[in-house]
């Protein structure tokens, strides 16, 4: 999510890649148009599908990746 990335997503007409822009936020949505339930009485028609991004932290870092992720931090602050 920070770097932005792709994500290949199931949908009910198939597999879509999504493009997930850099430095997406926690519960951004993205509306897939027309990748949703046939609508009601028009079996051509589509409604739109919402995607929800549900961020995780990493866990069990190694000591290197600790180190980067301060140094990142201290470059952020300016420290």
């Amino acid at each position: 999510a920070l770097l932005g990335g792709s994500l290949n997503v199931e949908t009910l007409s198939g597999k879509f890649k999504l493009n997930i822009p850099p430095e997406t936020k926690n519960g951004t949505v993205f509306r897939l148009k027309g990748r949703g339930f046939p609508v009601y009485g028009n079996k051509r028609s589509r409604g739109d599908l919402y995607v929800k991004v549900s961020l995780k932290l990493p866990e069990r870092l190694t000591s290197k990746e600790k180190e980067l992720v301060k140094e990142l931090a201290s470059l952020r602050n300016g420290t």
